[in-house]
């Protein structure tokens, strides 16, 4: 698949251990390291913060074809992290080359990996929390309705948070806001007593110890919420926290309302928000861009369309497509939730098994995908 060319690798990268049956050269300090003719570089977000000059002189030799490694980004927030160092205009003139964890604009030369659908299913403490399934739909008469839980701040997740709370659907639910700046929007307005209360702060909140994963339960309690306005890496001590499941949350609700990190952009990104529900059996409504569901459909998941009306799917307008979800979520919440939950099951069974068996699936087409997209190019 190489013709002839190297593959060089940074050790860091997501799809290293992926690609290392390819690798001929690897690094994982790039600034001293010394180029490779003719080869084919794959070098993680770091190595272009850290050596930004030297990479820049490698877009411009004809014999070396370079990417931009960073799956555990995607879509919008990939182009943010592009335009953040420079680099948008030579991803669009195609003189770089990405991988991302989300799909992106044609004008991008991309392959996707889906890094957290993948990664997921790694850690044994999650494997073992997918026999909670049982318990989920055994108890039902749970304490809260749904689960909402929110990390960094984003406009969609602030509309939900300000609009929940006006409508009393806050005080039923198991829900976090572990950033509390606002969240300003082009798309998406919200005004209460003459202003926007999308500018404004919200509080901070995170789960109750005894629904938070056990290795974080005793995270430092004494934050000072009149300063701090993120919480996340303290209650995690800056580790990848979210990633791990913990039953709980999850038998205690009916459903999740999963806001992922992309919602104003048509290409999809799917990050380990809906990959918990997936793995240990919950139903969701998810808040994303347009096409979401139908890019889960592809993947071969199903979703809930037989008890919730998911055609807020195929809406482009962004605020139109939020004030449906929030009508669809305030509905379900007047339903019986036990009739609700009892419909949901068969299709949480089978994402999943469907999750488990995509997993591997994914890391192995991706070096067919990634050398297709190298040929293309070439």
């Amino acid at each position: 698949m190489l013709n002839g060319r190297n593959l060089v690798v940074d050790t860091f990268s997501e799809v290293y251990k992926i690609m290392k049956p390819w690798v001929t050269h690897e690094f994982w300090d790039f600034a001293s390291h010394d180029i490779v003719d003719n080869s084919i570089y794959i070098i993680c977000r770091k190595q272009f913060v850290d050596n930004a000059d030297k990479i820049s002189a490698m877009l411009d030799r004809s014999d070396l074809t370079v990417f931009f490694d960073n799956a555990a980004e995607g879509s919008w927030t990939l182009v943010g992290q592009l335009r953040a160092l420079d680099l948008d205009q030579q991803a669009r003139q195609k003189r770089l080359l990405l991988i991302g964890g989300g799909d992106m604009e044609p004008e991008y030369a991309n392959v996707q990996f889906d890094h957290f659908l993948s990664h997921i299913v790694d850690y044994e403490d999650n494997i073992k929390a997918m026999s909670a399934i049982d318990q989920i739909f055994a108890k039902v008469n749970k304490p809260f309705k749904f689960l909402f839980l929110n990390g960094r701040t984003r406009s969609h997740r602030k509309y939900l948070y300000e609009k929940f709370n006006q409508l009393g659907l806050l005080d039923s639910s198991l829900w976090t806001m572990l950033d509390s700046n606002p969240a300003p929007s082009r798309s998406l307005k919200l005004i209460k007593d003459g202003s926007n209360v999308m500018c404004n702060t919200s509080p901070l909140r995170w789960l109750p110890p005894d629904y938070e994963y056990a290795a974080y339960r005793n995270a430092d309690p004494e934050i000072d919420t009149d300063c701090q306005t993120f919480v996340k890496h303290k209650l995690f001590n800056n580790e990848w926290g979210e990633i791990y499941l913990e039953p709980s949350p999850y038998v205690d609700t009916y459903f999740s309302v999963v806001t992922e990190t992309v919602f104003e952009y048509p290409y999809s990104f799917r990050t380990e928000k809906i990959a918990k529900p997936l793995m240990i059996g919950h139903p969701f409504i998810a808040v994303s861009g347009r096409g979401y569901y139908k890019d889960l459909h592809n993947l071969g998941f199903r979703t809930f369309g037989n008890v919730i009306n998911e055609s807020f799917d195929q809406i482009d307008h962004h605020q139109t497509r939020i004030d449906r979800i929030v009508d669809i979520v305030q509905d379900s919440c007047q339903q019986d939730l036990s009739s609700f939950l009892s419909a949901c099951r068969e299709t949480c069974k089978y994402n999943q098994q469907h999750l488990l068996e995509i997993s591997p699936r994914l890391r192995a087409e991706f070096p067919r995908r990634f050398f297709s997209l190298v040929d293309n190019h070439e």
